[in-house]
């Protein structure tokens, strides 16, 4: 959020750095929260870190830095308490190639394969065409499958695109095992919402649900780090004017997506440390039920 330049009462609101009170800054270090100055900013993988966090200490209230803690815990964590890895994208590169290895596999086997893995509520397919085949026909995986089959070259190519300019700073700043929860949950909950809502003969498929919801954590990420939020704001409000302008669009995961995403990002971001992995992993559970009971709702419509 910007904020005007010059007033002297503004200069006085900003509290002082916690090493140097004598600097006002609106810059706090990304694990302890505390105000640094320029001279106090360690770069890290998102935002900055004090000094003693950057040592790989946690400062006390009164700013004696408690010992290291055990060995086992001691690696350094990101923003949301993830451990640090010496790759912060690898999982992004590996959602990459799984989605590439199975678009090859599309293009290969032909229209049966995507047919027996795409979402679709319940249809006559080329997979079977004697019995309906879909998700209420028990045939629960499609929600899942579905996020990682495309429908040509320019929607494979768009959606990788955005997975790794998104995905990838995402990650450093959650770490793995949270970017991946993240990720299959804003799936999921993009694809429940469009079996719930879209025709049962309508296909569905494609990674824009856990996409849209990695764009939603992205900008509760900016706002919490008091980032410039207009970039990201304004690629996403194009990818919606493009969800709902342009035609055979499931507008339904792209913003079932967002919403689960939103909401993981700020239970990502925001969960108390003395609480966080409950928190946080509460709030994928969270989702999970939500897809879990919009599936059932769906299915007893449908049979």
């Amino acid at each position: 959020m910007e904020q005007p330049a010059g007033s002297a009462q503004d200069a006085r609101s900003l509290p002082g750095c916690y090493r140097h009170p004598e600097r006002d800054t609106g810059v706090r270090c990304t694990r302890c929260e505390r105000p640094i100055c320029p001279e106090c900013m360690v770069s890290a993988s998102v935002g900055f870190q004090c000094p003693d966090c950057a040592g790989g200490r946690t400062p006390t209230d009164h700013g004696a830095a408690r010992p290291a803690p055990p060995l086992g815990d001691s690696r350094p964590r990101t923003l949301a308490g993830g451990t640090m890895a010496a790759d912060p994208r690898l999982v992004t590169k590996l959602l990459i190639g799984v989605n590439a290895v199975l678009f090859l596999v599309q293009l290969t086997v032909g229209a049966t394969f995507t047919e027996r893995f795409e979402l679709i509520g319940s249809a006559l397919t080329r997979y079977s065409p004697y019995l309906p085949q879909g998700v209420a026909d028990g045939q629960y995986y499609r929600l899942l499958t579905s996020m990682f089959l495309h429908g040509g070259y320019l929607h494979i190519l768009f959606n990788m695109l955005s997975l790794w300019w998104i995905g990838g700073p995402l990650e450093a700043a959650l770490g793995r095992a949270r970017y991946i929860a993240l990720y299959l949950a804003s799936g999921l909950a993009g694809g429940a919402l469009t079996y719930l809502l879209a025709a049962p003969n309508q296909p569905s498929l494609g990674a824009s649900g856990a996409i849209f919801g990695l764009f939603g954590a992205t900008a509760v990420l900016m706002r919490r780090l008091n980032y410039d939020m207009r970039p990201v704001i304004a690629l996403l409000v194009i990818n919606l004017v493009i969800t709902f302008g342009v035609p055979n669009i499931a507008w339904q995961a792209h913003i079932g997506g967002l919403v689960a995403g939103v909401g993981v990002g700020y239970a990502m971001v925001h969960a108390p440390r003395e609480r966080r992995a409950l928190i946080q992993y509460g709030a994928c559970a969270l989702v999970l039920v939500v897809v879990a009971v919009l599936t059932l709702v769906r299915t007893a419509q449908l049979t």
